[in-house]
């Protein structure tokens, strides 16, 4: 249960000391200011904001179009974050760092998007724990999969060759080939390391 929810609460945004101002685009063509609180299941939870009341508010993610972020104390910067449609299969998925790869028994195909909702932590290497975006900057390894990406992140397969970085993405994922998907550890030494990704895989 606690790896579901800190896998819905990726999609949060944490406000913290800075202010924010959200805008909720609905199906309708309606668009209503105030600030998102929460992801739970199917629907999302926002608190409507306009001429100085507020109201909180469920609405079904089957209703919203996007979520609009805009960070007032970053130069008024646009954040555009998809969520994820409500009608998709999902599947959950532990991807172990001592696996090559783990099968996530889902086949895709060409021209399909998926979304990946990650959580955990592993250890890739001594003293190098890190969550699913991996170690940043860290050396180039030819004899990783993804030899100039970030040890340690997770990454995904589509049958034997496509091999694509995910780390926190949550997607959309074009899918650019038919196959099986794969989910793994960017790292060339497996043996060593410990800990897992949980992954809710939405297709």
């Amino acid at each position: 249960m606690k790896r579901h929810i800190a896998a819905i609460c990726l999609l949060v945004v944490a406000t913290g000391a800075i202010g924010s101002a959200d805008t909720l685009v609905l199906m309708n063509g309606r668009r209503i200011q105030g600030e998102l609180l929460g992801v739970y299941g199917r629907e999302i939870e926002f608190e409507e904001r306009a001429g100085g009341a507020r109201r909180v508010m469920r609405v079904p993610r089957a209703d919203i179009v996007r979520i609009e972020f805009l960070e007032e104390q970053s130069g008024n910067q646009q954040d555009v974050r998809p969520v994820i449609p409500p009608r998709l299969r999902e599947r959950n998925v532990t991807v172990s760092p001592t696996a090559a790869w783990t099968d996530t028994g889902i086949d895709v195909r060409a021209g399909q998007e998926i979304y990946f909702q990650t959580s955990g932590q592993v250890t890739w290497s001594p003293n190098k724990r890190v969550d699913a975006n991996g170690t940043r900057d860290s050396k180039s390894n030819p004899a990783r999969p993804l030899p100039t990406r970030n040890g340690g992140a997770l990454i995904g397969r589509i049958g034997d060759r496509d091999t694509f970085l995910i780390g926190l993405d949550v997607g959309p994922f074009r899918i650019r080939q038919n196959g099986r998907l794969y989910l793994g550890v960017n790292d060339d030494n497996l043996e060593d390391n410990t800990g897992f990704y949980y992954v809710v895989v939405s297709y």
